[in-house]
């Protein structure tokens, strides 16, 4: 047993190979189910399947008696009534697609994780603290997706819009996987005793809670606002910023101020990635910080541009992948820089 990095024995280099290359096409389908879920949500297309079926709601819709029966269902939803009156079947198909594709490709996940791990499992590939990790991994991702059924109930009520509460928690416990997922599979290729602290790790929080905060910002749709920058609409801070009493619902239900949050962890970002690349240009680290430095340029372009052009689909759902790729370069840092101070 090593004593500095349990989770390592007793698995050889090859196996940690294996087992890494798994966790991170696990971590591609958890990337790919972000963006898919974006899209669902940028196209109003979430709350077009009515029911919860883990089983039977694998299966899509296979006759045109499927289709009416799904569609009958739908109608009687606050969102037919209220938003998508005058769509008609083919229009019906179009939203339901999405939110199929998206439940589908949450069971495909499971399988992706469970299979694997089974087998890595019963070959004696995982030690018992690394498969103790992966197991509660799969615990998370039965809990995702509750929560995102929990979500989906919230828009199936008089105001057919999903909790922003319910949909940033869903948000955020998919980011949580990708994280646990990509993080286990770089310390399984680059192991090391030390955990990380100061600025790379100041920096993988922050990039978290921005990611986090655009869930806030969507589910109120508070990018469809202030459509202006570096200022909103003419003020650094507007004045209806906190405008709600008590001042703290204000970061909770106020669209300026959940908008402000999330531009004010963009800006501290800007200072912080530049002053941490400075530090570690030179090092062990350097490429994954140089991914950082880029990363966080891309999804900066990708954020302006949003908001200037007032969340135009297909921009809007790069700018979220972006989010998760910027946060995949953060935690490549972060391990990185762990690995070289271990060194």
């Amino acid at each position: 047993m090593n004593p500095i990095h349990p989770d390592l024995a007793p698995l050889a280099g090859e196996d940690r190979g294996a087992v890494a290359a798994w966790l991170f096409i696990c971590a591609a389908f958890t990337f790919a189910m972000v963006v898919v879920g974006g899209i669902t949500r940028l196209t109003e297309s979430g709350l077009s399947i009515v029911e919860w079926q883990p089983l039977a709601g694998a299966l899509p819709p296979l006759s045109q008696a499927d289709w009416e029966t799904l569609f009958a269902k739908y109608r009687e939803t606050p969102q037919y009534r209220k938003v998508f009156s005058e769509i008609g079947l083919d229009g019906f198909k179009r939203i339901f697609w999405w939110e199929y594709a998206h439940r589908l490709l949450g069971r495909v996940i499971g399988l992706v994780f469970l299979v694997p791990f089974l087998i890595f499992y019963f070959t004696n590939k995982l030690s018992r603290p690394l498969a103790w990790k992966l197991a509660g991994l799969f615990v998370l991702g039965g809990l995702q997706g509750a929560m995102g059924w929990y979500m989906v109930k919230s828009g199936l009520v008089d105001d057919p819009r999903v909790s922003h509460f319910r949909l940033t928690a869903h948000l955020g416990l998919a980011l949580l996987i990708f994280s646990l997922e990509f993080w286990l599979a770089l310390d399984l290729l680059n192991p090391s005793g030390k955990q990380t602290n100061g600025l790379p790790l100041l920096v993988l929080g922050l990039v978290f809670l921005m990611a986090l905060s655009g869930g806030f910002v969507a589910g109120l749709r508070a990018g469809h606002s202030y459509n202006t920058f570096p200022l909103m609409n003419g003020h650094l801070v507007p004045p209806e910023a906190f405008m709600l009493e008590p001042w703290w619902r204000n970061f909770f239900w106020n669209v300026a101020t959940v908008q402000l949050v999330h531009r004010s962890i963009f800006w501290l970002l800007l200072v912080l990635i530049p002053m941490l690349w400075w530090q570690a240009r030179g090092t062990a680290g350097k490429i994954a910080v140089h991914h950082l430095l880029v990363m966080f340029l891309v999804q900066a372009t990708l954020g302006i541009s949003t908001l200037l052009l007032a969340v135009p689909v297909p921009l809007a759902a790069l700018h979220q992948a972006g989010a998760v790729l910027l946060l995949a370069a953060a935690l490549w840092t972060a391990q990185s820089l762990q690995a070289r101070r271990s060194a």
